[in-house]
């Protein structure tokens, strides 16, 4: 691998952080309740000064720290991942000229839109081979923990505690929060079957490896 590959590997999660974002912000703009995290988010910043793409990049810091205490492989792409993703949602939700969407029908509509451009956004920025995100490295590094928990029990159990802290902080919970715990999977799944790409045959290098041939080595 060259330097000038892992620059083009960054531009390449960038992109696809920037292609899942959109998708988030359809979620969010569907106006029929929030996916977890989402709603963790819209209740710190009902509560604070934080706007919601300063409070999840603040929540995904924490992650990342919490993934380092887990000493779970950290990659450049999770670092980045940290850093843009809340706030390219910010920059859709400023930028947007639309009034909210009041419709139910149209609002289902919507969110598996941004389904489907959430998994579009994963698996371009899953290509850049350089670790995930920090929410899903705390996932993996709790399941290892838990080895007698079946991985789906444990995100249940993390989820359910994010989107009790969201909905005492005041963040939408709807039915789009149920919309999102089993149908985000789903559409994933159906996106990535259309499109043949198998997540698990990616070969991820973490910023030790990386930094290692930005150094020549």
């Amino acid at each position: 691998m060259s330097r000038g590959k892992v620059v083009r590997q960054w531009l390449q999660i960038a992109a696809g952080l920037l292609v899942f974002a959109l998708g988030v912000h359809l979620t969010i703009f569907a106006n029929i309740g929030l996916a977890p995290w989402d709603c963790l988010g819209m209740g710190i910043a009902k509560h604070t000064p934080l706007n919601y793409g300063v409070a999840m990049t603040l929540i995904a810091v924490i992650i990342l720290g919490i993934d380092l205490l887990l000493k779970e492989r950290i990659g450049f792409g999770t670092v980045i991942d940290a850093l843009l993703t809340g706030n390219f949602v910010q920059l859709y939700n400023d930028l947007n000229p639309l009034p909210l969407n009041t419709n139910l029908w149209l609002g289902i509509l919507i969110m598996l839109a941004g389904f489907a451009f959430m998994a579009l956004g994963m698996m371009i920025y899953m290509k850049g081979e350089q670790c995930c995100g920090p929410r899903d490295s705390l996932l993996v590094g709790l399941g290892k923990r838990l080895p007698r928990w079946p991985i789906g029990l444990v995100e249940i159990l993390l989820w359910a505690v994010v989107l009790l802290a969201g909905w005492l902080l005041g963040g939408p919970v709807g039915i789009g929060t149920l919309i999102s715990t089993f149908g985000a999977g789903l559409v994933m799944q159906l996106v990535y079957s259309a499109l043949h790409f198998e997540p698990r045959s990616l070969r991820h290098r973490d910023i030790v490896e990386i930094w290692k041939v930005l150094r020549g080595r």
